[in-house]
């Protein structure tokens, strides 16, 4: 059998559209959704909220059936409410996003690290990717207002 030329340009026309369209392309978990972090600025001994956001990319959504599930694991001088957050803590719940309010109290001043571990499911309408992903919620720490620090003892 023998292709006719108009049949060949065809076929590789189909094949350059098919590739630079980037339907070919290997998909990425990254290319499914972003974190979005608050960093927080708190005084000492007050309880203090900082966010973190798990945002669908265009075409995705997050799972709503699949357990969503937040470890968090301060730095010393950090104390959090729930050291694990689950779906039903989300702070907002849409197919778009998730949300997590992340409350702590500072014990000491300086620059201190929640860091959190997220677990999710990212979906479109015949394709499902779980994901973990770590990320460090930054917290600067000062006295506060009002309050002097105690001498040291000689």
């Amino acid at each position: 059998m023998r292709r006719s030329t108009s049949s060949l340009v065809l076929t590789l026309c189909l094949v350059v559209a098919f590739v630079g369209t980037g339907a070919g392309a290997a998909m990425t978990a990254e290319d499914t959704y972003e974190i979005r972090k608050a960093d927080a600025k708190a005084p000492v001994g007050v309880k203090s909220v900082t966010s973190l956001t798990i945002a669908a990319k265009t075409g995705w959504k997050v799972n709503e059936e699949a357990p969503i599930t937040v470890k968090l694991t301060p730095d010393s001088g950090i104390a959090v409410d729930k050291p694990r957050l689950t779906k039903a803590d989300a702070a907002q719940k849409t197919k778009e996003l998730a949300r997590f309010d992340v409350a702590f109290t500072a014990s000491e001043p300086g620059r201190k690290t929640i860091n959190a571990e997220a677990s999710f499911v990212m979906c479109q309408e015949t394709t499902c990717i779980p994901i973990k992903e770590k990320v460090a919620l930054m917290v600067d720490v000062s006295l506060a207002t009002g309050s002097v620090p105690k001498p040291k003892k000689r």
